[in-house]
């Protein structure tokens, strides 16, 4: 009985959030395999070498069950990202420091998408295995928080006073922003800014230093484009939490080497590139969701919006070197009717 219900769950197709999911997973997880390569060439301290060297471990084995699915499906394997994107051999890019700060922020983002991946999980194989990406990606998260700790460079968010009672709003001035006393900042909206700030100078100086070592002109502008308007973004959080005699994250530029050789493809930068901004959309939506004051809400929705205009012109970067791989998408019903 148990062989019968295991063909048949194995039988049913993927639906399209499956395949979205598995997809997105194998061009992410080559990706990331050649980064951590590189990062394992230069990386000196030995806690942070161990860290990286279970993300790499993590990252094979999520191609290898990967591949199996879509092999079974009869899906054509992803181009993805391969030895010939890295250059294992180029000088050292970012210090030991950032390296791992970086790897702390690309967790948070691999366990946003998993648990997005899970919720919108049918089949049960599917499910299990990204029920196990969740499980390994949150023991990588712990591991590299705690080595950021150990060696005391993660910075901890702002601490607030602990209310002493429970409170109700009694007045719509709480909404207030731009006119009259604005209240102080609430732990969810210091939440959100600190965090979404934390990344951004994670993303800066990831901008800055491609920008060093890419190849092409045309992304090395992009890359110094999307540093400025990071710096844009890190001014703007700084301020706001700085109004409310809170700290801001501390800044990365100085964690990057004068190096000039290319150690990733400009296609694998891009796409990179491409993915935290992405991500980042996503983050300022939460943010602007989840704050109670006008004027925040205005800024985060300028934020996204000059994110947004800067994502459409990395897409068109991307199509137009011909390294934009295509999403799976539904058929084209009327196209089919006119073959």
């Amino acid at each position: 009985m148990e062989n019968m219900k295991h063909e048949t769950e194995h039988s049913i197709r993927l639906t399209s959030p499956e395949m979205a999911s598995l997809w997105t997973s194998y061009q992410s997880d080559t990706m990331a395999i050649c980064v951590l390569k590189y990062m394992l060439e230069e990386v000196e301290d030995s806690q942070i070498k161990t860290v990286f060297e279970y993300a790499l471990e993590l990252a094979n084995t999520h191609i290898q069950t990967i591949t199996g699915i879509f092999k079974e499906e009869n899906f054509p394997i992803p181009a993805g990202f391969t030895d010939e994107d890295v250059d294992l051999t180029a000088p050292r890019l970012f210090s030991d420091t950032y390296w791992l700060k970086y790897l702390h922020v690309m967790t948070i983002h691999g366990l946003t998408g998993y648990a997005v991946a899970l919720t919108t999980a049918t089949r049960s194989d599917i499910r299990d295995y990204y029920t196990e990406c969740n499980r390994s990606s949150t023991e990588l998260y712990n591991k590299t928080i705690e080595a950021l700790l150990s060696k005391g460079i993660f910075q901890r968010p702002p601490y607030i006073s602990t209310p002493d009672k429970v409170e109700f709003v009694k007045k719509q001035s709480f909404l207030n922003g731009w006119f009259g006393d604005r209240r102080p900042l609430n732990s969810v909206e210091i939440s959100n800014i600190f965090f979404n700030l934390n990344k951004d100078t994670v993303n800066r100086a990831l901008q800055i230093g491609f920008s060093q070592v890419a190849k092409s002109n045309e992304i090395r502008d992009f890359m110094l484009r999307g540093a400025d308007i990071t710096f844009k973004h890190i001014e703007v959080f700084s301020s706001i939490l700085h109004e409310n005699d809170l700290p801001s994250a501390l800044r990365l530029e100085s964690e990057i080497t004068n190096c000039i050789v290319p150690p990733f493809s400009d296609k694998l930068m891009m796409y990179h590139t491409q993915i935290l901004v992405a991500a980042a959309i996503a983050f300022f939506g939460a943010g602007m969701a989840a704050c109670m004051r006008r004027d925040l809400a205005v800024q985060y929705q300028r934020i996204i919006t000059e994110t947004q205009l800067y994502a459409e012109d990395g897409v068109n970067i991307l199509i137009k070197n011909g390294w934009m791989e295509q999403v799976p998408q539904a058929d084209d019903r009327k196209a089919l009717a006119y073959i």
